[in-house]
């Protein structure tokens, strides 16, 4: 069971951060600001500190930034993977500052195109940047780039993880990859629809034992069923099957479809929650770190509105890491409009749900009725000297 926000000890540890969840299209709808707008891209730093990059997503760009920043990097060579050619997973490339620096050496990896040819990923590299789409061609990347072609079967190695990858059911074609480090697994299955037969055993033993499961998740089930099926995506219960006949031990809902609120998002982890414990929904700046006995996981808290210092009396209502149900009373200290920072005995679980009842004085010390809040849990850490646990939450409504 993952144990929230914990530090982990030593250097051979593997860690997956997530720059963009979204799939199809990026969004900037404040209703999705929770979660994240940009499209697909997560990174894995193996054991050997070697980064890894999935997907070429809007999130891309931030990474890149964040990559240039390090002072101490003198050279960036990352390896990254590309599951397929769909814009959402290559949009990114143009924006990706490394490839524009002459010391940087970057590996790519993807599959040949039947409608592209050899050199499938080098030729949407130049489609992207071709007149009259892109200001600037090619010959602006300074980057040494280097493209291997890899197919559903193929085992090899990256520095700090073996490497395998499996066809999955996606219009067009598309791979899905696992890491297998002296940490723990990582199965990456993003853009994959149930219903065949080969490939649905495929994604089985994509994700068999993965310590983490990051898995398309874009529909509900009832979509899938009707509206969306052939689009070439999953949903989260189709996750939970799979998780549960693979023997995965956490699994990540990614690529959520671009018209899903933060609220929607919350709806389809509540359910997918109640039918397999440990399940996260991807969300940018969500970061896994395997390594030790639990999964640590942090998720990052954005502050906005203005911040009071306040006291507030308080009973709070949830279910705790292991799903169990507690009620308690507070006081609340820290609070803006978007959220709350609240000391509890009790730990819950992140990205879980929170019942906030606050005393309301009303104006001029008159009585008036409790303020009812529900939030949502993005930070917990634990308070050992006080014997108390503190959790940052989003109020939702």
């Amino acid at each position: 069971m993952a144990k929230p926000s914990q530090k982990v000890a030593g250097d051979r540890v593997a860690k997956l951060r997530f720059w963009g969840v979204r799939g199809s299209t990026p969004t900037v709808d404040r209703a999705t600001w929770r979660y994240g707008g940009n499209t697909a891209c997560v990174e894995l730093t193996t054991p050997a500190g070697v980064q890894v990059i999935l997907d070429c997503g809007t999130g891309l760009r931030m990474l890149g930034r964040h990559l240039g920043a390090s002072p101490d990097v003198e050279k960036i060579e990352p390896h990254i993977f590309v599951t397929h050619y769909h814009w959402d997973h290559i949009q990114g490339i143009p924006f990706f500052s490394p490839l524009y620096a002459e010391q940087n050496r970057l590996h790519f990896y993807s599959f040949r195109s039947e409608y592209l040819g050899a050199d499938s990923l080098k030729r949407v590299f130049e489609a992207q940047m071709a007149y009259p789409y892109f200001p600037v061609d090619l010959s602006a990347m300074s980057a040494r780039r280097e493209f291997t072609e890899v197919s559903g079967g193929d085992h090899f190695e990256v520095p700090g993880a073996q490497v395998t990858a499996r066809w999955l059911n996606h219009p067009q074609g598309c791979l899905g990859f696992r890491f297998e480090t002296s940490a723990g697994i990582v199965a990456y299955a993003t853009d994959n629809e149930p219903g065949n037969a080969k490939l649905d055993q495929s994604l089985l033993e994509l994700a068999a034992g993965a310590d983490i499961f990051i898995n398309d998740a874009q529909f509900t089930p009832e979509l899938l069923a009707t509206t969306r099926k052939g689009w070439g995506h999953s949903s989260w219960a189709q996750g939970v099957r799979v998780a549960e006949e693979a023997g995965v031990k956490n699994l990540v809902l990614f690529h959520h479809d671009p018209d899903s609120t933060d609220k929607t998002v919350d709806v389809i982890l509540r359910d997918a929650r109640g039918k397999f414990a440990n399940v996260w929904a991807a969300a940018e700046g969500m970061v896994m770190t395997m390594g030790q006995e639990n999964l640590d996981v942090v998720i990052p808290t954005v502050r906005e509105g203005l911040r009071r210092d306040a006291h507030f009396r308080a009973r709070v209502t949830g279910l705790t890491d292991s799903g169990r149900a507690f009620e308690e009373e507070t006081v609340i200290s820290d609070l803006t409009l978007h959220g709350a920072l609240i000391y509890l005995g009790h730990s819950p679980k992140l990205q879980s749900e929170l019942q906030v009842q606050l005393e309301n004085p009303g104006i001029g010390g008159s009585s008036n009725s409790p303020l009812r809040l529900r939030g949502y849990v993005v930070r917990i850490e634990q308070e050992a000297e006080k014997e108390r646990t503190a959790v940052g939450i989003v109020f939702t409504e």
